[in-house]
């Protein structure tokens, strides 16, 4: 009764060993490759000795030039950020336009109808249907330029979310690139081709 408890409790323990061994045809993860580099011994350096040459010289690396290589990139705003971003600018830019476009159309319209119905002979009508007419106008052309207003600043804040993305995107592609040439330095140092 013991043997059959005791059995499946070595199975577990024999299993687990085994997992924990890494296969005997299993290479070491490569430093230089983990960041597209291949390093070539000039020297016939042994596998064992270049995979501590290169962990040495990625610690030497990332501490000269504080750059962690496994580090992801910068992320780009979520689409909701960006469409609030872009609403908030749309917002911003209606806020600062213009005011008061059906008050002055209606003052425009009212003097040009005035006029004209002194000529036809009831002044009063003519500046009333001209005043209905200008503020329909002026209203009009106000909520057009709201709407212009609000569509440019929405694709100048696109444009600037993009500028911004592209140059943290250039910033941390400098930043690698600085991490593989003091890679590389180390690397060229202790007899190995770098590319």
């Amino acid at each position: 009764m013991k043997t059959l408890a005791i059995m499946p409790t070595l199975t577990l323990v024999a299993l687990s060993v085994m997992a924990q061994t890494p296969s005997p045809g299993a290479a070491p993860s490569s430093p230089a490759k983990s960041i597209g580099l291949f390093a070539y011994p000039k020297n016939q350096q042994s596998g064992e000795l270049q995979l501590k040459d290169e962990n040495e010289c990625y610690s030497s690396a990332k501490l000269q030039t504080a750059v962690d290589p496994q580090a992801p990139p910068p992320a780009a705003s979520s689409s909701e950020e960006q469409q609030a971003a872009q609403k908030q600018a749309a917002q911003q830019a209606a806020a600062g336009t213009p005011k008061g476009g059906a008050v002055k159309g209606s003052a425009r319209g009212a003097a040009g109808g005035a006029a004209i119905g002194a000529i036809a002979g009831d002044a009063g009508t003519g500046a009333a249907i001209g005043a209905t007419a200008g503020a329909v106008r002026g209203r009009r052309q106000q909520k057009k330029a709201q709407k212009g207003a609000q569509q440019q600043a929405a694709e100048q804040t696109a444009q600037a979310q993009q500028q911004a993305q592209e140059e943290a995107n250039a910033q941390h592609q400098g930043a690698l690139d600085t991490f593989k040439r003091a890679f590389s330095a180390c690397m060229d140092a202790r007899g190995y081709s770098v590319k």
